[in-house]
Order: C-alpha cells, then sequence, then structure tokens
C-alpha cells in the first residue's frame, strides 16, 4: 500500500475517533444524549454557520461519489456516504480518497 493510501486511511480513522471523542464527551457532560447534541450545532449563529458549511461539504461529497461511482462501477465506494453523515466529513472524504485511490 502506498504512502498516500496510508495518509488517507490514517486521516478516516483520525476522523471518526477524535470529533467522535468530542460528541461523547459532551453528551456525558450534559446528559442529553444525541438529541441535545444536535441542538447545541444551533444554539447560535456561528455553530448554525458551521452545521451548514459541513452540511453543503456532504453534500458535494455525495454528489461526487454518485457520479464517480455510477461511471466507474466501483460499488464499495459508496460506504463512503454513510460515513459522511453518520460520522462526518472528516471521515468520508478520507476514507472515500483512500477507497477511489486503490488499484482496479
Amino acid at each position: 500500500m502506498s504512502r498516500l493510501r496510508l495518509a488517507y486511511l490514517a486521516l478516516a480513522l483520525w476522523g471518526t475517533v477524535h470529533p467522535m471523542y468530542w460528541f461523547v464527551t459532551y453528551m456525558r457532560e450534559t446528559g442529553t444524549g444525541l438529541a441535545g447534541l444536535i441542538e447545541a450545532w444551533s444554539v447560535n449563529a456561528s455553530t448554525r454557520g458551521l452545521t451548514w458549511d459541513l452540511t453543503i461539504a456532504a453534500i458535494a461529497l455525495t454528489v461526487w461519489i454518485v457520479a464517480e461511482t455510477m461511471r466507474k462501477k466501483r460499488w464499495l465506494n459508496l460506504i463512503a456516504i454513510p460515513a459522511t453523515f453518520c460520522i462526518g466529513v472528516s471521515c468520508g472524504l478520507p476514507l472515500y480518497l483512500f477507497l477511489r485511490s486503490r488499484p482496479a
């Protein structure tokens, strides 16, 4: 495996673990669970802006993944879509780059 692919994989793992650590920490501290976490994403203009920024990036990434998958017929790449929306762009994007850079 190339160094570039290893870098993508490492970033996907980091993009999974690091944000989840903070999400779980927040939910434990507040005791509000997932509903409280989602509510916190719109607590002020700054968090709403960041939430929309990431949402738009996730949608753009999804369009790219679907377009390339339909053209190249590499169906495994679609796994990056749920990773993007269930974990975050910080996982989904490097995961997709890792998957699309594998040898044919």
